[in-house]
């Protein structure tokens, strides 16, 4: 099977998000049949849901020669490696991995759908996304990455700045 481009989404806000999410790529770079081409800076974000701390996203893409749900499965471990619970649907977690789109494939089956059925909706996707896949084209929308962009609000999507404490000394 040739290899597929992949993309998917990273968050969490809870524990120490940027070295979850930092050690969540390394570990996508060092997966056998998973190609790390490239991933997003990092977006502080508000949000949805019940009330809880903002997250931090980004997106990455990925090449491999996995079946979309066996791409799923290695995302879920990835998960549970940092401690992901599901309590509620929308709540706080330590790691949150979507797969959002695999090649131009749509895909919809009990445990899997794809393109992400939200993501043309939601900022703190497409803003990671648009920066590494700005022409990307939606298999579904049939528009570019950058084209959903445009049509979504961004407020609340801001580019994350870790704090230099060194200052202080």
């Amino acid at each position: 099977m040739d290899k597929a481009k992949c993309a998917i989404a990273l968050g969490s806000n809870l524990g120490d998000s940027l070295l979850i999410l930092e050690k969540t790529i390394t570990l996508l770079s060092e997966t056998p049949s998973i190609d790390l081409i490239s991933h997003s800076h990092w977006y502080k974000t508000a949000p949805i849901g019940p009330p809880q701390p903002d997250y931090l996203n980004g997106c990455a893409i990925l090449e491999t020669c996995l079946i979309p749900e066996a791409l799923l499965q290695i995302l879920l471990n990835i998960e549970q490696q940092f401690g992901r619970i599901r309590r509620e649907k929308w709540g706080p977690r330590t790691l949150d991995l979507d797969l959002l789109l695999y090649g131009d494939f749509i895909l919809e089956t009990p445990i899997l759908q794809v393109p992400h059925p939200g993501m043309i909706e939601r900022a703190f996707v497409l803003v990671p996304l648009s920066e590494i896949a700005p022409n990307w084209i939606h298999p579904v929308a049939k528009k570019t990455i950058i084209e959903l962009l445009n049509k979504v609000n961004c407020e609340g999507v801001n580019l994350y700045q870790p704090r230099d404490y060194n200052f202080l000394n």
